[in-house]
């Protein structure tokens, strides 16, 4: 597994469908998530530290893991099919742990919340960069320049 970071959230302007960008810790590797405008307003509002008058969902999950005194210890994107990300988010309560199938972009506005790590399975990088180089006339590495050299201001901030 690789731990990333959230590298930013951004509109692609092609689609119009908010992208979060997560960045490989130690290696600098890129990889772009697209995700549903809801999901993007959730994990936005946790990068920004809004806070808001009442629990959003993810606020709700995590308020829930707390008073049944159950933490996320990690998410992790693990699997790439059909142009789909799959993730799981993995708990702890006690002595038991739990694996919880996840959509990613939900995982990763959990994961925010509870100060979690985020990881990727290696295979996923892979895929990810091979669909990147096939789906792509351009130079392949065009985007990873892109984001390496990207100020915060060219990111910017999602805007909700």
């Amino acid at each position: 597994m690789v731990r990333m970071e959230i590298k930013g959230l951004l509109m692609d302007p092609v689609s119009n469908m908010p992208v979060v960008i997560l960045r490989d810790t130690e290696k600098g590797h890129f990889l772009p998530i697209w995700v549903g405008i809801f999901e993007a307003n959730a994990i936005a509002l946790e990068m920004e530290k809004v806070s808001t008058p009442r629990p959003m969902t993810h606020d709700l999950l995590k308020n829930l893991l707390s008073e049944l005194d159950a933490h996320v210890d990690r998410i992790v994107i693990n699997d790439l099919r059909d142009n789909t990300f799959f993730a799981r988010i993995h708990l702890t309560r006690g002595d038991s742990t739990l694996s919880v199938d996840s959509r990613p972009s939900d995982a990763i506005a959990l994961a925010l919340r509870s100060q979690a790590g985020i990881f990727v399975e290696e295979e996923v990088l892979e895929k990810s960069r091979n669909l990147r180089a096939e789906g792509s006339e351009q130079d392949p590495d065009r985007l990873k320049k892109w984001l390496e050299e990207a100020s915060p201001d060219e990111l910017g901030k999602y805007r909700m």
